[in-house]
């Protein structure tokens, strides 16, 4: 047996410890399994529940048409691991490769993997955030609680940010027959993750179906009444408006903290790692021994000038764990580099909305299918005279070739004709992103200093 052989067989034993009972550390835990892992398993959750799934938390739970407790998700097997759930991390020593937990207990590893995910930014007063009637969005017990409190009929309903979370959250209240406000500090929906041009559209969509739109507007105060209910709410524009219910939809927060101290290259932006999801530590080292996927990871991609890449996908956290999990018990030379390309999907209003790329890159736009006017149309985001990214609104059968486009480096603006009849013209337009500088409520794109000549990866294009 060789060398390789005999580090490989050790690395599939062995203790391994899963902080993180989400979806990233529950697939990453069955590949494990499927990989021939037989070492100790150890899956550490703050949450009371096994893994759940969390889209259908703002759009089939709100409606009715699912319990919250009943989107556990899917087991593709049996992991054969403890559970420690209920508890958050707390603290992580590397040196003595231990994680401690909130109630005192320490878990021992021989490699860790970092899967914990993010959780929704709350509302900034903690006071008025307190007032019965005001929710975020993001765990089963929210989705739970707000469903039963929409079920009340509330007078009026204020969603606080009109990201995918907050529109979605507003297409379910209208479709339930409930009047909502939107109150969007940007110049539109959606404009943080798709620009003002398409947002401007998500704004028609809105407005047509009866929501209260107010856009470049804040939310200053929440206002109770004696018994601590939400009854008004106060605007940047001077104006109050009654409300029984709030949702702050306002992002997310990625759950680091509790590795402050711990020497990793962690931050309010995720953990930085690898392309084979190796966590960094503070100087920039790689680590052989924690990893990190999902949610709370950014790491470069080769398509997107090597840039950190931290997404808020479903689809790059199933991909991005079972990455994690093959590198973690196999040889360097058999390691794999997570190059998954980022999909996003969203259903409000009657329209399905899919990206495909990295839209917040793009610095030109043009309509290669379709039409604005129509609220059906392929936008088609350029960068530095490529094709970086598109967005469709029902025009969905297209991803799969633009995929293709992107992978390929295709060149932008598209020359191509295709056969969905289009009116647009061809000229490319700023897509209208918001200052950069100003906090938006979607995945963020951050540099990493890598120079953007560099292609060691050779990218090969998806085939499925």
């Amino acid at each position: 047996m060789s060398a390789d052989s005999d580090i490989e067989a050790l690395r599939r034993k062995g203790r391994i410890v899963v902080v993180g009972a989400s979806l990233a550390g529950l697939r990453a835990a069955e590949t494990l399994r499927d990989m021939g892992f037989t070492g100790s398993l150890t899956m550490v959750g703050d949450e009371p529940y096994e893994p759940y799934d969390r889209p259908p938390l703002s759009k089939q739970v709100l409606l009715g048409r699912a319990r919250a407790e009943d989107t556990a998700l899917p087991r593709r097997r049996d992991i054969d691991a403890e559970w420690r759930l209920g508890v958050a991390a707390e603290s992580l020593d590397r040196e003595a490769k231990q994680v401690r937990l909130a109630n005192g207990d320490t878990v021992a590893y021989d490699r860790l993997l970092i899967t914990t995910g993010t959780r929704a930014r709350p509302w900034f007063h903690p006071e008025q955030a307190a007032l019965d009637g005001v929710f975020v969005l993001r765990t089963r017990h929210d989705a739970a609680r707000l469903y039963r409190k929409l079920g009340a009929r509330p007078s009026r309903v204020l969603v606080i940010g009109a990201g995918f979370t907050g529109s979605e959250v507003a297409s379910a209240c209208r479709e339930r027959g409930l009047a909502v406000t939107v109150a969007e500090r940007g110049p539109a929906p959606l404009v943080g993750a798709l620009g003002g041009v398409v947002g401007d559209v998500a704004a028609r969509l809105q407005r047509d179906h009866g929501v209260d739109l107010r856009c470049g507007t804040s939310v200053t105060a929440l206002e109770g009444d004696q018994a601590g209910r939400l009854r008004r709410a106060h605007l940047s524009d001077g104006s109050a408006i009654d409300v029984g219910v709030a949702l702050a939809a306002l992002g997310a927060v990625r759950n680091t903290e509790w590795l402050a101290g711990s020497g990793l290259a962690a931050g309010p932006r995720g953990i930085a790692c690898d392309a084979g999801c190796r966590v960094f530590d503070v100087n920039g080292i790689v680590t052989d021994d924690i990893y990190a996927a999902g949610d709370v990871a950014r790491s470069p991609h080769p398509l997107f000038d090597y840039q950190f890449l931290a997404l808020e996908h479903w689809g790059n956290a199933v991909e991005q764990a079972e990455i994690a999990a093959h590198n973690m018990i196999c040889a360097g030379p058999d390691r794999s580099p997570h190059l998954w390309l980022p999909t996003f999907w969203s259903t409000q209003f009657g329209v399905n909305i899919k990206s495909v790329g990295v839209p917040t890159m793009g610095d030109q736009l043009v309509i290669a299918q379709g039409t604005l006017a129509e609220q059906g149309f392929v936008a088609v985001y350029g960068y530095r005279g490529r094709v970086i990214a598109a967005a469709f609104f029902d025009r969905a059968k297209w991803l799969g070739f633009y995929r293709e486009q992107i992978e390929a480096n295709a060149s932008f603006p598209p020359e191509y004709r295709m056969a969905d009849r289009r009116t647009e013209t061809l000229e490319p337009v700023d897509p209208a992103f918001p200052d950069p500088h100003l906090p938006t409520h979607q995945p963020t794109v951050t540099l990493t200093g890598h120079s953007p000549s560099e292609r060691r990866v050779r990218f090969v294009p998806s085939r499925a």
